[in-house]
């Protein structure tokens, strides 16, 4: 069955209508905000207005950000899609349920013990929505209806075409509408997904909405509409540029449908990148070092905005080490929900109201088929399996170049035990990626940390 948008717009909506009318409680709506989650896909670091870049242009994503507050030290929790989307959803390291590497194969997925944020805040009255990429498994038992969210209009893959395509109903990279296939038959799926948002923002007004927009966009292929790369005739990168400015449209309508509404000073927003962004799609994660895939800094340092304007002042910046995972507890306590212990995650709102100084975490763990990292505060340390490790001092050198570890050989020796124990807190992948990215990963990481040039970036 093929429908276009205005279509799957129109279904959101008795849906939603359906839904509000059976919960039987218009007062929460008055009592507690609602939650946006905005993510884009393959963000580069560097490649957003607010984020100081001078080739792209996000008009309205700049406004986000002056208007709330953007993070100078801010990390998902994985370098890669599947996994960072994972913690973000749980609020734990997602090494604690073996969802480690990219890519779930068919019968596997996040672990369905775990309490997903849909769950968490749908148990509180609100209603629940995710709009675009899912990639946490396409096995029944995992799809989002499943995992607390009421409405799904998207696909169950990583990626697919910008314009419709011919998948099937089997195809995980088909458009579904909850567990149906639908399909577009018309329109730019970066639009399509901000419509969708916006239809489920409008029409629901008598509860508390949590609403995910998970934009494919800037993930590869590189499609872009004729008028958008019109726009950005002879930009030394032409098809980024449209995507990005694509990207930003979208979430301009979205905001404009909060202001429409009248919702706009009682919704939490936040904005991020799931990684940073990769060489294939031209993405810049300056000044950082490396990129997806990486646990270099340029892999998972991403743009992250929070903006609450009744709640919030605006324009200011946080520089706090601070994780995605912080999502999952901050929008909880938005809800007037305690925070549960089981959570990695820590509430942000007191740093953000200044009633508490200093960073959010201490320390942070990344880990990925033989890589590993971890923060403790100003210190970054990288451990190559079967190589050795890198001590770096961000504050003196953010690109990751200088090695601290002889003249720090204290800080070197906790850290490297430190991250030990950490491990030994964790589970063993689940599933693993495939052998030759697991090679060629390998080799960057070594080329990288002797800052040579990697001799090749993919298999």
């Amino acid at each position: 069955m093929q429908v276009n948008r205005f279509i799957i717009a129109a279904l959101i909506t008795v849906f939603i209508a359906t839904v509000a009318g059976c919960t039987g409680n218009t007062d929460l709506g008055e009592e507690k905000p609602n939650i946006l989650i905005i993510m884009a896909d393959d963000a580069g670091y560097h490649d957003f207005g607010f984020q100081g870049s001078g080739e792209m242009e996000t008009p309205n994503l700049d406004r986000l950000a002056k208007n709330g507050v953007e993070f100078t030290d801010a990390h998902v929790t994985a370098s890669v899609c599947s996994p960072s989307r994972a913690g973000l959803l749980t609020g734990r390291y997602q090494q604690r349920f073996g969802h480690e590497a990219n890519s779930p194969p068919t019968d596997m997925g996040m672990d369905t013990s775990e309490v997903s944020l849909a769950d968490a805040l749908k148990k509180q009255g609100y209603t629940t929505g995710i709009f675009g990429k899912w990639h946490l498994g396409s096995a029944p038992k995992y799809h989002p209806n499943r995992r607390g969210f009421d409405t799904f209009y998207g696909l169950l893959a990583g990626s697919r075409s910008y314009f419709p395509a011919g998948y099937d109903s089997t195809s995980s990279r088909a458009m579904r509408y909850n567990r149906h296939y639908v399909g577009f038959d018309e329109g730019y799926l970066t639009d399509v997904l901000g419509d969708s948002t916006s239809a489920f923002i409008e029409r629901n007004s008598s509860n508390p909405f949590f609403a995910f927009l998970s934009f494919t966009a800037v993930h590869t292929p590189m499609h872009a509409k004729e008028e958008d790369l019109n726009r950005f005739e002879g930009h030394p990168r032409p098809k980024l540029s449209a995507m990005t400015w694509a990207m930003d449209r979208a979430v301009g309508n979205v905001v404009t449908s909060l202001e429409r509404s009248g919702q706009l000073d009682n919704t939490l927003i936040f904005f991020l990148s799931d990684n940073g962004g990769p060489p294939f799609n031209n993405s810049s994660n300056e000044p950082l070092k490396g990129w997806k895939g990486l646990e270099f800094e340029g892999g998972h340092r991403v743009p992250f905005i929070v903006h609450w304007m009744g709640e919030l002042e605006g324009g200011s910046r946080f520089d706090g080490l601070t994780s995605s995972m912080d999502i999952y507890a901050t929008s909880l306590a938005a809800a007037g929900v305690e925070v549960p212990t089981r959570l990695d995650g820590v509430n942000l709102h007191p740093y953000l109201k200044r009633e508490k100084q200093g960073n959010p975490h201490q320390k942070l763990y990344w880990r990925k088929e033989g890589k590993a990292a971890m923060r403790d505060g100003k210190w970054k340390l990288i451990r190559l399996r079967d190589y050795g490790y890198r001590l770096y001092n961000l504050d003196q050198n953010i690109g990751e170049t200088v090695h601290f570890s002889e003249s720090n050989p204290t800080q070197f020796e906790q850290m490297k035990a430190d991250l030990q124990a950490w491990e030994r807190q964790m589970t063993e992948p689940w599933w693993h990626e495939r052998k030759e990215w697991r090679t060629v990963t390998w080799d960057i990481h070594k080329a990288l940390m002797e800052n040579t040039t990697p001799e090749k970036l993919r298999p």
